[in-house]
Protein backbone atom coordinates (compact mmCIF):
# COMPACT_ATOMS: atom_id res chain seq x y z
CA UNK A 1 0.00 0.00 0.00
CA UNK A 2 1.28 3.37 -1.00
CA UNK A 3 1.97 5.81 1.59
CA UNK A 4 -0.85 8.96 2.12
CA UNK A 5 0.14 11.83 0.86
CA UNK A 6 -2.25 14.23 1.74
CA UNK A 7 -0.44 16.24 4.72
CA UNK A 8 2.47 16.93 1.62
CA UNK A 9 -0.21 17.57 -0.77
CA UNK A 10 -2.30 20.22 1.52
CA UNK A 11 1.58 21.17 2.93
CA UNK A 12 1.88 22.54 -0.98
CA UNK A 13 -1.46 23.56 -2.03
CA UNK A 14 -0.73 26.01 1.58
CA UNK A 15 2.65 27.34 0.14
CA UNK A 16 0.70 27.94 -2.98
CA UNK A 17 -1.47 29.81 -1.21
CA UNK A 18 0.76 31.97 0.75
CA UNK A 19 2.71 32.95 -2.70
CA UNK A 20 -0.33 34.10 -4.02
CA UNK A 21 -1.40 36.31 -1.07
CA UNK A 22 2.40 38.03 -1.72
CA UNK A 23 1.75 38.43 -4.90
CA UNK A 24 -2.37 39.63 -4.49
CA UNK A 25 -0.98 42.21 -1.63
CA UNK A 26 1.95 43.19 -3.50
CA UNK A 27 -1.16 44.54 -6.44
CA UNK A 28 -2.84 45.91 -4.08
CA UNK A 29 -0.14 48.25 -2.29
CA UNK A 30 0.48 49.49 -5.94
CA UNK A 31 -2.80 50.01 -6.94
CA UNK A 32 -1.57 53.71 -7.23
CA UNK A 33 1.90 53.44 -8.27
CA UNK A 34 2.51 54.34 -12.23
CA UNK A 35 3.44 52.26 -14.40
CA UNK A 36 2.66 48.78 -11.98
CA UNK A 37 1.54 45.68 -14.15
CA UNK A 38 -0.73 43.55 -11.83
CA UNK A 39 1.02 39.58 -11.50
CA UNK A 40 -0.57 36.84 -10.65
CA UNK A 41 1.00 33.23 -9.97
CA UNK A 42 0.04 29.71 -12.13
CA UNK A 43 -3.22 28.21 -11.25
CA UNK A 44 -2.63 25.57 -8.14
CA UNK A 45 -4.48 23.04 -10.99
CA UNK A 46 -1.47 23.68 -12.98
CA UNK A 47 1.15 22.81 -10.56
CA UNK A 48 -0.70 19.55 -10.26
CA UNK A 49 -0.95 18.85 -13.66
CA UNK A 50 2.95 18.70 -13.66
CA UNK A 51 2.65 16.17 -10.57
CA UNK A 52 2.26 12.58 -11.05
CA UNK A 53 -0.98 11.76 -9.06
CA UNK A 54 -2.65 8.74 -9.73
CA UNK A 55 -5.79 7.26 -8.31
CA UNK A 56 -5.01 3.71 -7.65
CA UNK A 57 -8.04 1.00 -6.24
CA UNK A 58 -7.22 -1.03 -3.32
CA UNK A 59 -10.36 -2.44 -2.66
CA UNK A 60 -12.89 -4.08 -4.50
CA UNK A 61 -15.30 -1.45 -3.00
CA UNK A 62 -13.65 1.57 -4.62
CA UNK A 63 -15.00 3.35 -7.63
CA UNK A 64 -13.15 2.89 -10.86
CA UNK A 65 -11.82 6.23 -12.06
CA UNK A 66 -9.33 5.07 -14.93
CA UNK A 67 -11.71 4.58 -16.84
CA UNK A 68 -14.77 6.70 -16.01
CA UNK A 69 -15.65 10.25 -17.71
CA UNK A 70 -13.77 12.04 -14.32
CA UNK A 71 -10.96 14.42 -15.79
CA UNK A 72 -10.17 18.10 -14.69
CA UNK A 73 -10.16 21.14 -17.38
CA UNK A 74 -7.77 23.47 -17.60
CA UNK A 75 -8.21 26.64 -16.09
CA UNK A 76 -7.67 30.22 -17.80
CA UNK A 77 -5.52 33.07 -16.03
CA UNK A 78 -7.94 36.31 -16.13
CA UNK A 79 -6.84 38.77 -18.33
CA UNK A 80 -7.17 42.69 -17.54
CA UNK A 81 -7.75 45.14 -20.03
CA UNK A 82 -8.00 48.28 -17.60
CA UNK A 83 -5.16 50.50 -17.80
CA UNK A 84 -5.03 54.18 -16.05
CA UNK A 85 -3.83 57.00 -17.42
CA UNK A 86 -0.83 56.30 -15.62
CA UNK A 87 0.05 52.75 -16.63
CA UNK A 88 -1.29 50.76 -13.83
CA UNK A 89 -3.15 48.32 -14.56
CA UNK A 90 -4.09 46.78 -11.12
CA UNK A 91 -8.12 46.18 -10.71
CA UNK A 92 -8.99 46.51 -6.98
CA UNK A 93 -12.15 44.66 -7.71
CA UNK A 94 -10.48 41.66 -9.33
CA UNK A 95 -7.32 41.88 -6.33
CA UNK A 96 -10.15 41.48 -3.49
CA UNK A 97 -11.71 38.83 -5.22
CA UNK A 98 -8.52 37.00 -5.58
CA UNK A 99 -7.76 37.87 -2.15
CA UNK A 100 -11.06 36.19 -1.21
CA UNK A 101 -10.25 33.44 -2.87
CA UNK A 102 -7.38 32.74 -1.10
CA UNK A 103 -9.28 32.87 2.28
CA UNK A 104 -11.82 30.39 1.05
CA UNK A 105 -9.49 28.12 -0.61
CA UNK A 106 -6.70 27.96 3.04
CA UNK A 107 -9.85 27.60 4.96
CA UNK A 108 -11.40 24.42 2.75
CA UNK A 109 -7.47 23.07 3.05
CA UNK A 110 -7.35 23.55 6.68
CA UNK A 111 -10.85 21.66 6.72
CA UNK A 112 -10.13 18.63 4.89
CA UNK A 113 -6.45 17.92 6.93
CA UNK A 114 -8.55 18.73 10.11
CA UNK A 115 -11.01 15.78 9.05
CA UNK A 116 -7.94 13.56 7.99
CA UNK A 117 -6.44 14.02 11.40
CA UNK A 118 -9.92 13.35 13.16
CA UNK A 119 -10.33 9.82 10.80
CA UNK A 120 -6.68 8.91 11.32
CA UNK A 121 -7.17 9.43 15.55
CA UNK A 122 -10.14 7.70 15.70
CA UNK A 123 -8.77 4.72 13.75
CA UNK A 124 -5.35 4.34 15.58
CA UNK A 125 -7.74 4.49 18.73
CA UNK A 126 -10.32 2.29 17.49
CA UNK A 127 -13.81 2.10 18.76
CA UNK A 128 -13.41 2.76 22.20
CA UNK A 129 -17.19 3.92 22.38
Amino acid sequence: MEPIQLYALASRQAEWLAVRQKVVAGNIANANTPGFRAGDIEPFSAVLDKQTLALAKTSAQHMDVAGSALESGAMRPAQTDEITHSGNDVNLEDELRKGGEVVREMSLNTAIIKSFHRMMMSTTRGNQG
